[in-house]
């Protein structure tokens, strides 16, 4: 074979192998699909937040389950990986709740769920801490789970200070 044979070879081979590996797209691992596709597709930030949260009280009432529930194979691992999908959605409504702000869009609804659910969250949270069961077995991200519920919490009640109010129409 000659050399360029042998280079239109490995140039079609790169573009045949580039072809077949799908576009990566960062994909949080505690999501699923469709609730992906969820996050993707609502328009404002007040709609991702409250899907978010909505995510997060869909894992934590998991947790309870699981707990009152176990299953017979993987019961640890349930656990913790429910925890931490928790503490995953959490985080990221947090996160957007401080985009929101940053770039001075209207985060208001999504800020006052934020805190009436993290304040509901957390007693949840403290509830399963001192009465939880194999507690040793998920501690560590019981105490990640609350300590980024506190500042979920925290960055919502600042955010309630710093948010502008609704527009009021005047009356004419």
């Amino acid at each position: 074979m000659t050399l360029w044979g042998r280079i239109l070879l490995v140039v079609s081979f790169a573009g045949v192998l580039g072809a077949s590996v799908p576009a990566q797209v960062p994909e949080k691992d505690y999501l699923t699909n469709i609730e992906a596709d969820k996050i993707r597709d609502a328009e404002t930030p007040n709609e991702r937040i409250k899907l978010f949260i909505m995510f997060a009280d869909d894992r934590i009432r998991k947790f309870q389950y699981e707990l009152e529930h176990p299953s017979q194979n993987n019961h640890e691992q349930q656990l913790n990986y429910l925890m931490n999908s928790y503490i995953g959605c959490v985080d990221d409504a947090a996160d957007l709740v401080q985009l929101g702000i940053e770039k001075q869009q209207n985060v208001r609804a999504g800020v006052d769920l934020m805190a009436e659910k993290a304040k509901e969250y957390l007693e949840i949270l403290n509830k399963i801490k001192t009465n939880g069961k194999e507690i040793d077995v998920y501690k560590e991200n019981l105490d990640d789970a609350i300590e980024g519920t506190q500042d979920a919490l925290n960055d919502a009640e600042k955010a309630k200070k710093s948010v502008a109010p609704p527009p009021v129409r005047r009356k004419s």
